[in-house]
């Protein structure tokens, strides 16, 4: 979106009635300009705008703003808030600023992807201001080698926030967040870095407050379970759990998470099957998860570990 329509939206986003005429004069454009961009909304973000005869346009559902001094007044010392309004792919973004020597804490969210990505660079796409989707870069001194288990805990930080607010998520191996059985968030985590460290991790979240994110399969929204926090208290409260994870993560490994993660387990005991990108797959029970975050799968031929990677888990219904 250029910058332009963008800022024909951020005029009607209070809700309010603003006639095409005072539109253009603010905006140093013709009337049929603004017309024009406001119908580029319309279709390009399937928003709802009303044309009021002879007063002019009404966004029909407001948009709660992304506001990077309020998300950084309620995060945690250490973790450094950007906020803008289009990106390709906030991951991407966060990776390129890792490579070039960022610090750690950095976290950047953006009102709109293009590309946003998940798991086998499937797309994640929200809805303009219906969703949260966000990176965060964090280094440790450990060698990748040692961060088994990391997307656990980050599922688990989210867990404990989402739950607290009222909404009933649980967690499915390795990397979503389920309400229900259909998917409320995903978590992309990368890496960079050395056998031995230190090594960069770039964990992304996509989170859908609002229904209709794109995520290739049966969607879930939070507000479907009550909750309407605003967005920038709700980024500031999972930055805010993840740093504090995130922290002990380094500090003591997987052990502590292993027990909560296994508490908001979606699946436990249910039949599943493992599906790898190449090979066959693997069906069995899913006794949970090892001290490494393994998924534990038992099968006709007894027990086997499945460590995440190309592989997806789909439940046996």
């Amino acid at each position: 979106m250029k910058a332009p329509v963008w800022a024909v939206l951020r005029r009607l986003s209070d809700g309010g009635v603003h006639s095409g005429e005072r539109l253009a004069e603010e905006l140093g454009c013709s009337r049929a300009s603004v017309n024009a961009r406001i119908q580029a909304l319309a279709d390009g973000y399937q928003l709802r705008i009303d044309r009021v005869r002879g007063q002019g346009y009404r966004l029909l559902s407001p948009i709660d703003w992304l506001d990077a001094a309020a998300i950084q007044a309620g995060a945690p010392a250490g973790v450094r808030v950007e906020v803008v309004e289009e990106a390709a792919s906030t991951n991407s973004d966060v990776l390129a600023r890792a490579a070039a020597g960022e610090a750690s804490g950095l976290a950047r969210l953006a009102e709109s992807q293009t590309a946003g990505r998940g798991r086998f660079g499937r797309r994640w796409l929200a809805p303009l201001g219906g969703g949260l989707t966000f990176s965060l870069l964090w280094r440790f001194e450990c060698g990748v080698g040692q961060l088994s288990g990391l997307s656990l805990v980050v599922g688990v930080a989210l867990t404990r926030v989402l739950n607290r607010l009222g909404a009933p998520v649980r967690l499915k191996w390795p990397n979503d967040l389920l309400l229900g059985e259909r998917k409320l968030a995903g978590i992309l985590i990368e890496l960079a870095g050395d056998a031995l460290g230190p090594s960069a991790v770039v964990i992304g979240v996509g989170l859908n407050l609002l229904p209709a994110g794109d995520v290739g399969q049966p969607a879930a929204a939070l507000r479907e379970a009550g909750v309407t926090v605003s967005r920038n208290v709700l980024a500031a409260a999972l930055l805010t759990e993840l740093a504090a994870a995130l922290g002990q993560f380094a500090d003591e490994g997987f052990a502590p998470f292993q027990a909560e993660w296994q508490h908001w387990h979606a699946w436990q005991d249910e039949p599943v099957v493992v599906e790898p990108m190449q090979g066959e797959a693997l069906a069995g029970l899913a006794l949970g998860i090892d001290a490494q975050g393994a998924l534990r799968l038992l099968t006709s031929e007894g027990e086997r570990s499945v460590h995440a990677g190309e592989v997806s888990l789909r439940r046996l219904v």
